[in-house]
């Protein structure tokens, strides 16, 4: 390098930004360029604080959800930890500026203490996450609407681990109000978000009881992720096929085997294909996928074919 000092931040800068582009095709690629990124913005922060610890901050976050994808869970929580440290920090001294960016590291956090067991830790995090975002967002709604959505999502799943299925529903209830909101009037940006959080409210609705109910969010959730994965496969195909598996389920309590069939079938078809490019990421969806394909099968009387889908699976958890 001829100028460190003048095109290290730059570098850095580019290294995220490749992990980022990365992330959908390569994941050993993505995680290597994030890695030498946070390596770049250590050294630059610790000469000079002020200037680039919030770009070490973020390069942490884009590490810990690099190490999340590659099943590096003590990683990714070392990492969340950090930046969550980091961004405390810099809130302490500018909340206006850095706590938007302190409540997203929390809800980063609570995803990976929760992976990691720590219930109580995850709530916590997750808990501060929403009271930060919330304050925000009646402050800001236009700006800051987006980002209470996707944590309200989270809280919902925080709250269900610890057993309080009412909690749970208010919350993702309360998230699926605000994206429909922010997807009717942009939906190219935000019905993403509103996918994910109708196939939350469909899997809190099914734990209260409310099969109908359930059914009816994962069918509105289908319908949105199969549009946004006709327009862009690479990037919606893993949700599409996510919410396919949890309209099977749905299907089937409603007793409807010919529907949670066809729903199955459609979920090991769009898996086979994600794990085929991806196996190290898609393979364990695949195997999940083909378990419940077999239940379905067999339901239908398809001994067989059940039977068939059961070895798949079983080859594929072997390899795993």
């Amino acid at each position: 390098a001829a100028n460190p000092a003048r095109f290290e931040p730059d570098l850095a800068s580019s290294l995220n930004n490749l992990s980022n582009r990365m992330s959908t095709a390569d994941d050993v690629g993505a995680l290597a360029a994030v890695t030498e990124a946070v390596e770049v913005y250590r050294r630059l922060a610790a000469a000079n604080p002020a200037r680039f610890e919030p770009d070490l901050a973020t390069s942490l976050n884009n590490l810990s959800i690099r190490f999340n994808e590659s099943s590096n869970v003590t990683g990714a929580l070392d990492a969340s930890t950090q930046a969550v440290e980091v961004r405390r920090r810099l809130a302490a001294a500018n909340p206006a500026r850095f706590e938007p960016d302190l409540a997203m590291s929390l809800n980063n956090l609570s995803n990976r203490l929760s992976e990691t067991g720590d219930t109580a830790g995850a709530l916590a995090a997750s808990t501060e996450a929403v009271q930060a975002s919330r304050r925000l967002a009646t402050a800001n709604p236009a700006r800051f609407e987006p980002d209470l959505a996707p944590i309200l999502n989270s809280l919902s799943n925080r709250l269900s681990e610890t057993g309080d299925a009412a909690g749970a529903l208010a919350a993702i209830t309360e998230a699926v109000e605000v994206s429909r909101r922010l997807a009717a009037a942009n939906p190219a940006r935000f019905e993403p978000g509103l996918a994910s959080c109708l196939n939350n409210l469909s899997i809190r609705l099914g734990a209260t009881g409310d099969i109908a109910g359930a059914l009816a969010a994962i069918t509105e959730a289908v319908h949105v992720s199969r549009r946004l994965a006709a327009a862009n496969p690479a990037r919606f195909e893993p949700d599409l096929a996510s919410s396919l598996n949890n309209l099977s389920g749905d299907l089937s309590a409603t007793g409807d085997a010919a529907g949670a069939l066809a729903a199955s079938n459609e979920a090991v078809e769009v898996y086979s294909r994600l794990a085929a490019a991806n196996p190290a990421r898609f393979e364990p969806d695949l195997a999940t996928s083909l378990n419940n394909l077999s239940g379905d099968l067999s339901e239908t009387g398809e001994a067989e074919g059940a039977l068939a889908a059961s070895t798949d699976a079983v080859e594929v958890y072997r390899r795993l």
